[in-house]
């Protein structure tokens, strides 16, 4: 079977679109299977749908990956979004030609810099982990090729600076998609402190803030890689050998906080691509933060006591589904502020990607450090109930009774609280100040005493959770209930409840 590449296509007829030939347009940070199955699908569908006509060149960001492999195949790759959507399973596949090549910047530094001469490129993409956007105090302009992304990006601008100086248009569009806070605003900063430590000169500062555009922005999808117990298969049914098959949740969601003229140069409209252009990206993290991210958070632990695995199967457990549509709908969207319609329609797409029949994921997967994510994801809904509704809401304090009862355990084994579910061990990860805290309190103490001392901890959540009146003994009674009855009886009759 031959390898893909466009000499492959045409031998095969292929009746896929393609783009061959284009100016290179953007410069992307990172050759990873989430930007290729998220951000190039995006730039291919411009493309073919709304004459984007622009090529990826996509930059390494470390010095092993995958730039080798995708010039190897021309920067082809076999997409396949997966899922349900609508109430239909879908399985869809597309052929990806938005990339030109691949540079490795260690191994090719004069080729990285030469991108700053093309005056056709003015996007640049990255995705170079939560880690990448730092400042690294040891990188020097005069380095062949410094260590960290933000170094990289500034020597790659000052030297577009030199080429073009102050003329209008040659700057960049920049789109930050690490998944920090205000990711785009931190990029900027570490590139403004390069440019003060570098003594890059006024000019060139100046330069950053009129002819560039750092955007922070939102990204939404899960990307679930190459599929390695399928690739053989899809290659015998697609004719060709594709080492870089990428595959992908249907449901994605790109928000970009930036002028709104970057929609005449982004031609989005017109197109259904989950794509938006908005001055403030905030309400829609929060958005997710508290309904994707908060009903995974509210319901695993509750679902993986009452005997659930993986998410997909919960979807069809009807005492779960219940519990997690009453979290959703009766308490955390009354809390946010976007239009109400905007929301239903986002909580009604979660639960449909909880669904895929695509991705098994596991509960225990996403129980990792669940104290600190209660704290992030579920806690601001409660707060805000109580500050829009006067009273306590009732799922979402069962969801802390419930990670007490998940977080209840003796023995510390390899870094993990082994916890008890009808007699099979599972492992408990978190800060080890936290499993300490379990393995010393959650049996030797009263339930009364656990939760007070738990939820008091400030370290923990931030505050001192006892000081919301009737939290903790509502805690304690749902737990002391937990443990006598078990997590599925207490479930149907919380649910029957509603």
């Amino acid at each position: 079977m031959e390898r893909l590449n466009y000499q492959t296509l045409e031998q095969l007829g292929s009746k896929d679109y393609i783009l061959k030939d284009a100016p290179e347009r953007v410069l992307q940070f990172g050759e990873g299977n989430f930007l290729r199955g998220f951000v190039n699908y995006f730039i291919d569908v411009l493309n073919e749908k709304k004459g984007f006509n622009s090529k990826v060149v996509v930059v390494q960001p470390i010095a092993q990956g995958l730039a080798d492999m995708l010039n190897e195949q021309d920067g082809l790759y076999t997409l396949y979004l997966r899922g349900f959507e609508n109430g239909e399973k879908v399985n869809a596949r597309r052929l990806i030609s938005c990339i030109s090549r691949a540079i490795n910047p260690y191994a090719q530094p004069a080729a990285f810099l030469e991108n700053a001469k093309n005056p056709d490129l003015r996007f640049i993409v990255s995705n170079t982990t939560e880690a990448g956007i730092t400042y690294i105090a040891e990188d020097k302009l005069e380095d062949e090729m410094p260590s960290s992304f933000p170094a990289k990006l500034t020597k790659l601008m000052y030297e577009r600076f030199k080429v073009f100086g102050t003329e209008k248009g040659k700057g960049f569009v920049i789109l930050s998609c690490e998944l920090i806070d205000n990711n785009g605003a931190e990029l900027k900063k570490c590139v403004e402190k390069y440019a003060d430590s570098w003594n890059l000169g006024d000019d060139f500062k100046a330069w950053l803030d009129a002819e560039n555009i750092f955007c922070s922005t939102l990204v939404d999808r899960i990307v679930t890689g190459y599929p390695r117990n399928e690739a053989a298969a899809l290659c015998e049914e697609n004719g060709y050998e594709d080492k870089l098959i990428d595959t992908a949740e249907v449901f994605g969601f790109w928000v970009i906080e930036g002028p709104q003229s970057l929609y005449e140069e982004l031609p989005i409209k017109g197109t259904d691509l989950p794509i938006m252009i908005t001055d403030d990206h905030t309400p829609y993290k929060k958005r997710k933060v508290r309904i994707l991210n908060g009903a995974h958070t509210s319901m695993v632990l509750a679902a993986y006591l009452a005997g659930e695995d993986i998410v997909r199967d919960c979807m069809h457990d009807e005492t779960i589904v219940s519990f997690m549509s009453n979290t959703l709908f009766n308490e955390i969207i009354p809390t946010l502020t976007l239009p109400e319609e905007e929301l239903m329609s986002f909580a009604n797409a979660t639960i449909e990607r909880f669904k895929n029949p695509f991705i098994d994921h596991a509960l225990l997967a996403i129980s990792l450090n669940s104290v600190s994510k209660w704290r992030a994801r579920v806690l601001p809904s409660m707060k805000g109930y109580i500050e829009k509704f006067g009273k306590l809401p009732e799922n979402i304090v069962f969801s802390f009774a419930a990670l007490m009862a998940f977080y209840t355990g003796t023995e510390i084994r390899e870094g993990a609280l082994i916890g008890n579910r009808n007699g099979e061990e599972y492992k408990i990860s978190d800060d080890m100040p936290v499993l300490e805290y379990c393995a010393a309190n959650s049996t030797t103490l009263s339930v009364e005493d656990f939760v007070k001392g738990f939820a008091a901890n400030e370290t923990f959540f931030g505050e001192d959770l006892t000081k919301y009146d009737g939290f903790a003994e509502a805690v304690a009674s749902y737990l002391a209930v937990i443990r006598t009855d078990g997590m599925r009886k207490v479930l149907e009759e919380l649910v029957k409840g509603e």
